[in-house]
């Protein structure tokens, strides 16, 4: 189980310190030796067949700088995962590499209509992802670690299914806390795709309290934040990265625009993934990426690694960057975590309890 994530020392002390990862999709984070395994059993054809030459095909792909192409790798994740077998295995191991990552609590975002091929139907597959959470909690509580996940459950914004998946949701949900799920997301190509075509499945998701996300500020501007803000009323920010063309500050002095400030001030949730980013083209550099402005100037940032496999990434090689490139501290790090617990889709007990309990004990026993 103690497997140590890509691009990280396995006696890095970042290791050691107890993380959330809030925006981490869970067909972005497949392990290339299960996928070789579970392509061979389906009859797909993979790019690569050996697990390193695999790993590198995605890495390459990923790294076109544009959404669109990064995107199109997710058409061989999706094809491995139509069986309820290979559903339970990739989620169990996504949790297992949460718990090699020091993440205590996860959100496991996805699609589950992107899963029908092999003739499940879509109830079919949120069951069975939660199974192979469970699975995979219940494994590393037999091995002493402790980590909770949830399901986000995601519609695809250039399908037109949104009110159906948003239904699924709200079932699911319903069912309580052992449903596993605990919020809504859309994703996909952002640009031509709005939040706002999506409203009547996030009035219907607000009606019924389910927390919403919505992936905006990520390939298109700040007109995407603005309607999953303003219009939908997203609780969190999927990226949020281009918040920063609705301001002017240099060196720390200038002006936030309105929309800019109404995020700042009401404090919403900001899920950045650094190196993902930098793989669609937005930020240049780890250095030059807005999350540390944005820390800077108090925004609530969190730190995230969106595609564990896409990226080659984990939140612990996150935050390493982010401290070796970008100048962070063990303060820094610290502060973005309690961002992340406190915008957790979980019940406001169980927050402060995690957070008096894990997170603040946990960074005062490590020295990055």
């Amino acid at each position: 189980m103690h497997r140590t994530p890509a691009g990280v020392a396995h006696d890095d002390p970042i290791l050691q310190l107890p993380k959330v990862s809030l925006h981490d999709h869970l067909d972005g984070g497949l392990r290339p030796e299960t996928m070789i395994e579970l392509a061979e059993a389906v009859g797909h054809e993979l790019p690569a067949t050996d697990p390193e030459a695999l790993a590198q095909w995605f890495a390459e792909s990923a790294n076109s700088g544009d959404l669109v192409r990064y995107l199109e790798t997710f058409a061989h994740t999706t094809a491995v995962m139509q069986t309820r077998e290979g559903l339970i295995r990739v989620a169990k191991e996504w949790v297992l590499d949460q718990v090699a990552d020091g993440v205590f609590y996860a959100e496991a975002r996805w699609a589950p209509e992107q899963h029908l091929a092999g003739g499940l139907d879509l109830d079919d597959v949120v069951d069975a992802v939660q199974e192979g959470l469970d699975a995979g909690v219940a494994e590393a509580s037999a091995d002493g670690r402790f980590i909770r996940v949830g399901q986000i459950i995601t519609a695809m914004r250039q399908a037109d299914n949104s009110m159906a998946i948003a239904e699924l949701a709200i079932r699911h949900r319903e069912k309580g806390a052992d449903s596993g799920v605990v919020g809504f997301d859309i994703a996909g190509p952002e640009k031509g795709f709005p939040p706002s075509a999506h409203l009547s499945a996030f009035n219907a998701l607000h009606q019924a309290y389910v927390p919403v996300t919505i992936h905006a500020g990520e390939a298109a501007g700040k007109e995407s934040i603005h309607e999953a803000v303003t219009v939908c009323h997203t609780q969190r920010i999927g990226h949020g990265a281009r918040i920063v063309e609705d301001m002017d500050i240099v060196d720390g002095e200038g002006q936030l625009g309105s929309l800019a400030a109404w995020v700042l001030d009401q404090q919403i949730p900001l899920e950045l993934c650094p190196s993902s980013n930098l793989q669609t083209d937005i930020g240049g550099t780890i250095a030059s990426h807005p999350i540390t402005g944005l820390k800077d100037l108090g925004f609530a940032v969190t730190i995230n690694p969106d595609n564990r496999l896409m990226s080659g990434t984990s939140v612990t090689r996150e935050m390493r960057l982010l401290v070796d490139e970008a100048g962070w501290t063990q303060t820094d790090l610290e502060w973005a975590t309690v961002n992340a617990i406190t915008a957790a889709f979980l019940p406001l007990d169980v927050r402060e309890r995690m957070l008096d309990e894990i997170l603040i004990p946990g960074f005062a026993r490590v020295t990055v």
